[in-house]
């Protein structure tokens, strides 16, 4: 299966990146085909509303930004993984544009299956970040949860939780 996971974090070594890698370490025992994009070194400014992808663009975005190198990518994707840390209750904002602007394909040729990777500090601040995923980004996009998994505090970076991730990605 082809797995695109966009992470949000902007900390090469964080929580986040941790728990993308215990995924993709998994995943691979099982010959997926992975991408990580880590969309905060990127230049992907956010969606203009302007409706060129619908009309004259004919699902392609008129900006002309690192989002372009991702759409290829997105449209052969059988499976996305969203992967942030919380920031004020939701993704960050550098994966919170990649997100909109997945809007230009419409729903992506192959893409079926979707799971949320989320750290923070507190487990108090998850409600943002599912709530869009849940009702926003799988309801329009009509994808299967394949789950949601959140580390705060000492659970980041403990084995415990890598090894969730890791057995996550190995079970697909």
């Amino acid at each position: 299966m082809k797995i695109l996971i966009l992470n949000g974090s902007p900390r090469p070594n964080g929580n986040t990146t941790a728990m993308v890698k215990a995924f993709v370490e998994g995943a691979k025992k099982n010959g997926h085909e992975i991408t990580v994009v880590s969309v905060c070194n990127k230049k992907i400014a956010g969606c203009l509303a302007c409706e060129y992808c619908h009309g004259k663009g004919e699902g392609k975005c008129i900006q002309q930004d690192d989002m372009q190198e991702i759409y290829p990518v997105l449209d052969e994707t059988e499976m996305i993984v969203l992967a942030s840390p919380v920031y004020y209750h939701s993704f960050t904002g550098q994966l919170q544009c990649a997100i909109n602007r997945i809007y230009a394909l419409d729903k992506p040729k192959h893409l079926k299956k979707a799971a949320l990777i989320l750290s923070s500090g507190s487990d108090k601040v998850y409600g943002g970040a599912i709530y869009e995923y849940q009702n926003s980004f799988l309801d329009y996009l009509k994808l299967e949860d394949m789950g949601i998994f959140t580390a705060y505090d000492k659970q980041n970076k403990s084995e415990e939780k890598l090894s969730e991730l890791r057995n996550f990605g190995q079970s697909l």
